[in-house]
């Protein structure tokens, strides 16, 4: 069993940045690949960003790449989401997840274990 809590949403301009935080709990969090998603007002969950166990692999949704870059410490059970350049279109309520199989990590169907979110707002 993995608990995941969210952090570091918040308000913030466009064009502006954020971090979000994910934080596990348990003793086995570098035996998953960890991925964030996202469910704006309105709109479907969608992905965003996966990284695999050791950190050698990452993914990214087309609408946030090179603009988000996903990290994870495994000493201190997190993974972190920095977000950058904002859009109003980023806003939603942001996911972390846990995958004991890094596989199909895009689909929320690979994922075991999910946080309860965390908001961000970007105004325009």
């Amino acid at each position: 069993q993995v608990q995941l809590v969210e952090s570091g949403g918040g308000l913030v301009q466009t064009g502006g940045s954020l971090r979000v935080s994910c934080a596990a709990s348990g003793r086995t969090f570098s035996t998953y690949a960890m991925g964030w998603f996202r469910r704006a007002p309105g709109k479907e969950r969608e992905f965003v960003s996966a990284i695999e166990r050791s950190s050698t692999t990452t993914y990214y949704a087309v609408s946030v790449k090179g603009r988000f870059t996903i990290s994870r410490d495994n000493a201190e059970n997190t993974v972190s989401l920095q977000m950058n350049s904002l859009k109003p279109e980023d806003t939603a309520v942001y996911y972390c997840a846990a995958a004991k199989a890094p596989v199909g990590l895009t689909s929320a169907r690979a994922y075991d274990y999910w946080g309860q979110g965390t908001r961000v707002t970007v105004s325009s």
